[in-house]
């Protein structure tokens, strides 16, 4: 798949709070946009790695990414 910008963060979750605006309106703009989550947040605090998967696919799909 092509996209237009790929996203990169070490942990789910970092896109989403940090740019998920810029992500929005590049996608409204005709963007193809995706994000690459470098690890599944293993080593976090809150939540599990099932749980920090099931949020960043929610995310996902209210961002509109490709």
């Amino acid at each position: 798949m092509k996209l237009d910008i790929l996203a990169l963060a070490a942990h789910p979750d970092d896109i989403e709070l940090s740019s998920s605006g810029t992500l929005l309106k590049a996608i409204a703009s005709g963007k193809k946009a995706g994000i690459v989550d470098l690890t599944r947040g293993e080593l976090g605090t809150r939540g599990t790695p099932e749980i920090r998967q099931q949020e960043a696919d929610a995310s996902a799909r209210v961002l509109g990414l490709s």
